[in-house]
């Protein structure tokens, strides 16, 4: 995978600093997401998808090694606290944290 693919990482900073994993949540701008029950939007696309909506992929939980893959934090930063709070809900679902 050459493209640069956005993340949500999820895990706290401690230990993927000292894991050298971050788990999260991949993002995608497929269009078929907007009928998913498990896909977020969680707004406008940036760059040369900015006509298309973000969506996050609460049902696809992944984990790898930032360091390995030279991941850089995304350029807009950390999400909008309701919107976290809105995937953290859909993800609990699922996996049941809380």
């Amino acid at each position: 995978m050459r493209d640069v693919h956005p993340f949500l990482v999820l895990s706290p900073r401690a230990f993927n600093e000292k894991t050298s994993l971050v788990i999260g949540l991949p993002m995608t701008t497929a269009a078929y997401n907007a009928d998913n029950p498990f896909a977020v939007a969680v707004g406008q696309a940036q760059g040369r998808k900015a006509a298309l909506t973000s969506y996050i992929l609460c049902h696809q939980p992944k984990s790898f090694d930032w360091r390995l893959r030279a991941a850089k934090p995304h350029p807009l930063g950390t999400l909008d606290v309701g919107l976290f709070d809105q995937v953290c809900a859909c993800l609990n679902q699922i996996v049941r944290l809380v």
